[in-house]
């Protein structure tokens, strides 16, 4: 059998390593358009920042490698230019010498990615001006770091002891993955950066009000926000600096510009196949990795797969799913009957020493979808045992279904331990879990790691008292217009306080039931849920109709202090 595998990065290289492991006697060919093959894209901003200091480290194995160990045909510099399905036979361009070859091949496994969006703007071919996809890329923009214009090769000379150093800029375009971490890298090596996002958020994936608080987080290492305001051109200013022009008229200096405008599934040559596309304008594959033609499979960012959650078509251009889609395809051309699941978008970022993460479905998808059975809740549980030292507190979403409890995501920020949390909701909504199963999870505690009740434990426990209606739930978008009762001490006022809100103590609650009203709904509030939550119970026992309002003043922070979301 002849295999040929179109794209050497996460799952051209998986399928190819995997198919060597099931077939020895197969014969494989991989190709990459690129001089590198199976080189770990996710690392590029890291080595732009300096933190990753070796290109050479971001190449995960070799053309030789592949030889050597797998019998793999690795070629670089190959690209394919056109397939005949009818013929089984791929047609190739050396992209150096460009000589063209012909290959027939039994199964074929297409892996081309996606490219960047490059929108055609006035101005986006000047100097200076990149996005970030491959280590060519990744080395283009650090040698224009370095001495792309007279005044970027001039600041070697502000390097050792100096009073002042001119000011550098940098601007980024897009709020996603790519965009906020090149953001990082570009402030740790002194450029002053500001990031222009065309929706009113950063981080599309997740919801507004945690998007929000990450967006402040920028903000508070310096980072300068221009969001809901898409660029319009760019035009060529002094000393090979470059203006960056808005939508709303604004313009913003640099001395270099990323763009990080998303990418797009590569489908030219599935397309030339005759292949079917799908309506996310990826190619269509069945959870086999199977094209519309049987002897075709594809994988990777260039594919639509199913949303896990809600069943939908999506694009998820991540390397974990990438990888799995490469060792199914090598399962099934083995004989093996092998399945994909469906993505979930789990994913995490790092940004100035704090971590948002996330898996499953977003509110605001759920909405988009017209999907109301559903249920959130907001929580700030530490990150550890709160006597040991260091515990941070994790802002914490958690969305579920309203009727049988099953998990359908979650979002967290912080700076300690967060990842750990979201791997394990991963883990459980994959498996269908719910609520309850977070609820009964057993999970490593000592004292530096978590907490007897594990914040994923504590979630479930909060989610479960609502669904067995021990803890009616209200949220602030109705409850601050209706009775809000505040059980927080007097000192907690100083601080922040909602007008017009009753404050009684929990610990005077007991003795003070007279001065609620019983034709009303009372909203009870707290810092972040926990008294509101003691108070509800003590109230609806004595006959009152009484909601914790989820997450307290915190999230009330997160929903209306960061950004306005009515």
């Amino acid at each position: 059998m002849k295999v040929i595998i179109i794209g050497a990065v996460a799952g051209g290289a998986s399928c190819a390593a995997r198919l060597r492991r099931l077939d020895e006697k197969a014969e494989i060919i991989m190709v990459e358009r690129g001089p590198y093959v199976s080189y770990a894209n996710c690392g590029l901003p890291y080595h732009i920042g300096g933190v990753i200091e070796k290109e050479s480290s971001l190449l995960v194995a070799t053309v030789q490698l592949f030889k050597d160990q797998f019998n793999v045909d690795a070629r670089v510099n190959c690209e394919a230019i056109a397939i005949s399905p009818e013929n089984k036979t791929v047609n190739f361009r050396n992209t150096v010498t460009g000589e063209l070859t012909t290959e027939t091949y039994d199964k074929l496994v297409l892996s081309p990615g996606a490219v960047s969006v490059r929108p055609p703007l006035p101005g986006i071919d000047l100097p200076g001006i990149f996005h970030l996809r491959t280590v060519p890329d990744a080395h283009a923009i650090n040698e224009w770091l370095e001495k792309g214009s007279h005044f970027l090769t001039g600041m070697h000379k502000y390097s050792g002891f100096q009073t002042v150093r001119p000011k550098v800029h940098a601007v980024v375009i897009g709020g996603g993955f790519i965009g906020l971490e090149m953001v990082e890298n570009l402030v740790h090596r002194g450029f002053e950066v500001t990031l222009v996002e065309m929706i009113d958020q950063v981080l599309p994936p997740i919801d507004k009000e945690h998007a929000d608080v990450v967006a402040g987080w920028l903000r508070s290492h310096g980072v300068k926000l221009a969001l809901a305001d898409g660029v319009a051109g760019f035009k060529q200013g002094a000393n090979g600096s470059i203006d960056v022009e808005t939508k709303s008229g604004k313009i913003f200096p640099a001395n270099v510009v990323i763009l990080a405008l998303g990418v797009r599934p590569d489908t030219t040559l599935a397309k030339l196949a005759g292949l079917e596309i799908g309506q996310r304008g990826g190619i269509r594959v069945n959870d086999q990795m199977i094209t519309s033609n049987p002897d075709i499979l594809a994988v990777g960012d260039a594919v639509e797969v199913k949303d896990y959650v809600t069943g939908e078509w999506s694009l998820v251009a991540l390397a974990g799913p990438a990888n799995r889609q490469g060792r199914i395809a090598a399962d099934v051309i083995s004989g093996r009957n092998s399945r994909f699941r469906g993505t979930q978008g789990t994913s995490v970022i790092g940004l100035f020493g704090a971590t948002a993460a996330w898996t499953g479905v977003s509110e605001k998808a759920l909405i988009r979808q017209g999907i109301t059975d559903y249920e959130k809740i907001y929580l700030y549980p530490n990150s550890h045992a709160g006597y040991y030292p260091g515990a941070r507190p994790i802002a914490m979403k958690v969305i579920f279904k309203k009727s049988d409890g099953k998990l359908l995501g979650a979002q967290a920020l912080g700076l300690d331990l967060v990842e750990k949390r979201i791997d394990v909701m991963a883990a459980m909504l994959q498996m269908g879990g719910t609520i309850f199963d977070l609820e009964e999870a057993e999970l490593c505690y000592a004292p530096p790691y978590g907490s007897a009740k594990d914040p994923v434990n504590f979630a479930g426990m909060v989610a479960a008292d609502i669904l067995r209606n021990d803890m009616p739930l209200s949220h602030w978008r109705e409850a601050k217009t209706e009775f809000l009762l505040d059980v927080r001490e007097p000192f907690e006022l100083a601080v922040e306080n909602i007008e017009g809100a009753l404050h009684i103590p929990i610990g005077q609650l007991r003795a003070r039931l007279g001065e609620l009203p019983k034709d009303k709904e009372i909203n009870v509030i707290c810092r972040s849920g926990q008294r509101a939550y003691i108070a509800t119970r003590m109230l609806v026992q004595n006959g009152f109709n009484a909601k914790t309002v989820s997450g307290g003043m915190l999230s009330f922070a997160h929903n209306y202090l960061f950004g306005e979301n009515d």
